[in-house]
């Protein structure tokens, strides 16, 4: 996930400072990601000495809010013209931890499965009692389109996991074929 061009899609609604930018992260997403507050000053950062923001003048309080600058208006612009690639996303955990798990001595691999689909279905029930309680400003329906994706996904993972158990029952009811072996003896030794 970009926070990067997150912040600046929130700074072109307005000058906020760091956690006005946090809370209305929070409020796009519905509250479905939480974005650390550290994380947030130290991409601000980067963002000014990029010349994508300019600090302004502290406040009241003492806090120091930041607004877009055109350059960071022209990296917004390009951002949301640009589709994300596959190979863009960053690695898929699971699918490592799957890949390895089966060539590791003494993984339950079924167990493996099993873990990752009951958490996976907790999440979805997570999901559905969150779009139900509805959440956000119903005006926005931005937190309703991150949950619908993250929904997805999860529907996604579970249906990728039950292929990923009936691969793994495949081929352990498939009989092993030695290369010294002849075909014939294969034959014979499965009759």
């Amino acid at each position: 996930m970009s926070i990067r061009n997150s912040l600046l899609a929130l700074l072109e609604r307005g000058p906020m400072h760091g956690y006005q930018l946090r809370a209305a992260f929070e409020a796009s997403v519905g509250g479905t990601w939480s974005l650390n507050i550290g994380q947030v000053y130290t991409t601000l950062s980067r963002l000014e000495r990029d010349d994508l923001v300019a600090a302004l003048p502290e406040n009241d309080e003492g806090q120091r809010p930041y607004e877009i600058t055109a350059a960071g208006r022209a990296e917004l612009t390009r951002w949301f013209a640009t589709p994300i690639e596959r190979s863009d996303r960053p690695r898929d955990e699971l699918a490592i931890k799957l890949a390895l798990a089966m060539t590791t001595p003494g993984v339950d691999l079924t167990a493996v499965v099993q873990t990752q689909r009951v958490a996976g279905i907790r999440a979805l029930q997570e999901y559905t009692r969150l779009k139900a309680r509805g959440g956000g400003d119903p005006g926005d329906p931005s937190w309703l389109l991150v949950l619908e994706a993250m929904i997805f996904q999860g529907e996604a993972e579970i249906r990728w996991l039950d292929f990923c158990e009936a691969t793994i029952l495949r081929k352990r009811a498939a009989p092993v074929v030695r290369a010294d072996v002849p075909a014939d003896r294969h034959a014979e030794a499965g009759a």
